[in-house]
């Protein structure tokens, strides 16, 4: 069964959607923004398949839009496309270039992505162009649904237009294809159409490969030069000079526009880098003090493509770069910036076969305790899922400036890989990744000039014999395990440890040399102590008991407020019926 007709797939040239042409100049979609594309009526439609034809499903152009729709981010689009082209290396791409180039017909903007992988042959690009289908079927891709060509590409523009080469099997071919939304929409289909050529270039020139007849071949030509921004055949085959022996170059055309009519993309304010206009605009709004904590990367990905993208693959790529407008992308390790570094191993219970393992690296931002950025930066399979995801409330100052990377392969990313999807898995790693936190925060926050944690102390006092100092006074400690002094300066100096997570259960590894109250439980816990396990479970149910409370207090303060005004309403209401009975009973006095 077809999900997607491909206009070149009858073998027999018969039976075939009839393409209207169109001759107006005006090329453009009557909304061009992206949000409003979709609105438009469905005419009605006829179709019964001849005599002969199999019946299959049919795909209204409409579709596309209310797919792509899945990408609520501009930036979350490009990512797809750029993991297609990381995808690649295992096919020896070196590079992938992204940059602004102009439509030949009408001078406007498009997107450009280029790589040197191993490029699609005629069978290839035509399950790209097919709707769910995917050929990516080992665990080192990251692409897996088959939908995400579709769905990127739809959500950064209306038309995009492929150009790949190929060598497979000692034969070199190279193939055009077309999806282009204004087509569809402007023609009147009630069926998604895909124009696509083929070139066999093994002899060093280009033989048109027929997979119908050459009536078709020369219709799939006429309507990919009528709707792209290639108007003529060498126009079209000049494309494929940039692309080399192999590789892959595609261009989005007819970019959408915000709701003020204006470039959704900005590539205007910096010529290295490409803006999300809107999310910039917001920015140059925001006071000094705010400013200056909007500088950080966590924020600036949120409008910045090269600050996205440096930091959208967990690790360096040896021989592969990203190019982004003419300069290569500084790919930034999020763990190589953090201070008093600590690790901790987690280790899930997930259904699958063999033992998941996933390492937290947590340490504070260099500027903190200025600036309270937070969050946990989760990957999968290298790709950056959910960065600086807050696993505390927004009203949680225990935290603040604690950041952390890890590689969650255990749980399986929503369709747009901006996020995971719900279940049980995540839900516990959620609550472990608020314990690591808060752990973290007790054992390190003096460290940045806060006071020490209570807890953390009594847990020190509690396992050495002299009281610890705790205001006003240096930090002389008798820790068991390190001898009697002044605290070191620990200004600019990174302290390692290992937090071991086992079953979901933590057991805690410090840094050598280093002994912490939490550490003489579990080394007493058969004497008679507390074993790390209660303590745990004790913690878990401590931090949700604490979420809880925090989240009635809001309800309560909102309670409150909502009462107050019933009061206050209440006494306006006493005040003029009052002063209406007294009206009365003076006009009866009168009588």
């Amino acid at each position: 069964m077809n999900v997607l007709e491909i206009i070149d797939s009858d073998d027999e040239g018969n039976n075939r959607p009839q393409v209207q042409n169109n001759t107006s100049d005006d090329r453009r979609l009557e909304n061009r923004s992206f949000w409003k594309a979709g609105a438009f009526d469905i005419g009605p439609t006829k179709w019964t398949p001849s005599q002969g034809e199999l019946e299959h499903a049919r795909v209204h152009p409409k579709f596309l839009h209310s797919n792509a729709t899945s990408h609520k981010w501009a930036f979350g689009a490009i990512a797809e496309l750029l993991d297609n082209a990381v995808d690649e290396i295992n096919n020896g791409a070196t590079f992938v270039k992204v940059d602004r180039v102009y439509s030949k017909r009408d001078n406007s903007p498009a997107l450009l992505f280029l790589d040197d992988g191993g490029g699609m042959d005629p069978d290839g690009i035509r399950k790209c162009m097919s709707l769910g289908y995917s050929t990516k079927k080992t665990n080192n891709t990251i692409g897996q649904y088959g939908n995400g060509f579709k769905t990127s590409t739809m959500r950064l523009g209306a038309d995009v237009i492929v150009f790949s080469r190929a060598n497979r099997n000692g034969r070199a071919t190279q193939s055009v294809g077309l999806l282009s939304y204004t087509f569809l929409r402007r023609t009147g289909q009630d069926d998604v159409i895909v124009p696509m050529i083929d070139f066999d270039i093994s002899k060093h020139w280009a033989e048109p490969i027929l997979y119908g007849t050459q009536e078709d071949w020369s219709t799939n030509l006429k309507t990919i030069l009528e709707w792209s921004p290639f108007a003529t055949k060498d126009e079209l085959i000049q494309q494929f000079e940039d692309i080399g022996s192999h590789g892959t170059k595609i261009i989005i055309f007819n970019l959408w526009l915000n709701d003020e009519g204006i470039y959704e993309l900005n590539f205007d304010e910096d010529e290295e880098d490409i803006k999300l206009r809107d999310e910039s605009a917001r920015l140059t709004k925001l006071s000094k003090r705010t400013a200056d904590t909007h500088a950080h990367i966590s924020y600036r990905l949120l409008h910045s493509l090269r600050a996205y993208a440096s930091l959208l693959y967990l690790r360096k790529f040896n021989n592969f770069k990203i190019i982004l407008r003419g300069k290569p992308v500084e790919q930034y390790v999020i763990a190589d910036d953090l201070k008093f570094r600590k690790v901790a191993i987690y280790k899930p219970h997930v259904s699958s076969a063999g033992q998941a393992v996933a390492e937290t690296t947590l340490g504070f931002i260099k500027e903190a305790p200025a600036i309270g950025i937070t969050g946990f930066n989760v990957y999968h399979k290298n790709r950056l899922i959910r960065p600086y995801w807050k696993v505390t409330g927004e009203g949680h100052s225990k935290g603040y400036g604690i950041v952390g990377v890890l590689e969650a392969n255990f749980i399986e990313p929503a369709h747009d890989k901006q996020d995971f999807e719900r279940s049980s898995v995540f839900s516990r790693l959620e609550m472990k990744l608020k314990q690591m936190q808060m752990e973290y925060w007790k054992e390190h926050c003096h460290l940045i000039g806060h006071q020490p944690d209570p807890t953390y102390l009594r847990r020190l006092e509690k396992a050495s014999s002299v009281p610890l100092q705790t205001q006003g006074e240096p930090l002389h400690h008798t820790i068991p395990g390190r001898a009697v002094g002044p605290r070191p300066d620990l200004s600019g100096s990174q302290i390692h440890g290992r937090t071991n997570y086992n079953n979901d259960m933590p057991m805690v590894r410090p840094p050598p040399g280093f002994q912490t109250g939490l550490d003489q439980e579990v080394a007493c816990a058969g004497d008679g102590s507390r074993g790390i396990d209660e303590i745990c479970d004790e913690n878990i149910e401590l931090f949700m008991r604490c979420e809880q409370y925090m989240q009635r207090e809001t309800e309560l303060k909102s309670t409150v407020s909502d009462l107050e005004k019933e009061v206050a309403d209440t006494k306006r209401k006493c005040a003029e019926l009052s002063s209406r009975l007294e009206l009365l009973r003076k006009q009866k006095l009168v009588r």
